[in-house]
């Protein structure tokens, strides 16, 4: 199996993908985001662009990506960077490069500062729309929704599968926008089994 690096989600932690991965017997590169949430800060890190740096310097080999909402986005950039290395993707509950607004995307960012006073700013800068490039990442992508997810709606899942040539969708009834974590079990199931098909 290819090296796997799990991305979270706006909330920034490491830990944020670790009940998956037990779940699913995985193990990987478990990244947290420097300033995000509770996360302490770094120098280096002041945008979305610098995370995906950071990502960026551990594919060094042919890689499986897991992610979470915002996490989705920067694995977007990097499949359209690293064709060649990035070989599977899992995208839950994620804006995956589309606007997520017009599909009916809730405005989260209030909730978020709320939560996470201390967390930096540029987390709620405007990212790129990517929706014409995204027909050109070809590799076996799963995508994991919820169908309650107000912050991610069941249509940018949509969306997003007819965008990716080589794309599933696997939808959870019930599901919220923290569908990984409340779900871990049957999240567990469906990773493992793709990972394993895309070796």
């Amino acid at each position: 199996m290819f090296k796997t690096l799990f991305l979270p989600g706006a909330g920034g932690s490491a830990s944020f993908w670790k009940p998956v991965a037990a779940h699913a017997q995985l193990d990987g590169i478990f990244f947290a985001w420097p300033g995000l949430g509770t996360e302490p800060p770094l120098p280096s890190i002041n945008s979305i662009n610098d995370l995906t740096t950071l990502v960026a310097n551990e594919i060094t080999e042919p890689v499986s990506i897991v992610a979470q909402s915002m996490g989705g986005f920067i694995a977007m950039k990097l499949a359209l960077k690293f064709p060649g290395m990035v070989r599977s993707l899992v995208l839950a509950a994620t804006s995956g490069g589309v606007p997520v607004a017009d599909l009916g995307g809730s405005e989260w960012q209030s909730d978020y500062f709320s939560t996470f006073p201390q967390a930096a700013k540029w987390i709620a800068d405007p990212v790129v729309d990517l929706s014409s490039q995204l027909p050109s990442i070809d590799m076996p992508t799963l995508l994991l929704w919820g169908d309650a997810d107000p912050i991610s709606p069941l249509a940018v899942g949509e969306r997003l599968l007819s965008l990716l040539p080589n794309a599933r969708l696997d939808i959870f009834p019930g599901a919220d926008h923290d569908l990984a974590q409340t779900h871990s079990e049957a999240v567990a199931i469906e990773v493992k089994r793709h990972l394993t098909a895309t070796l």
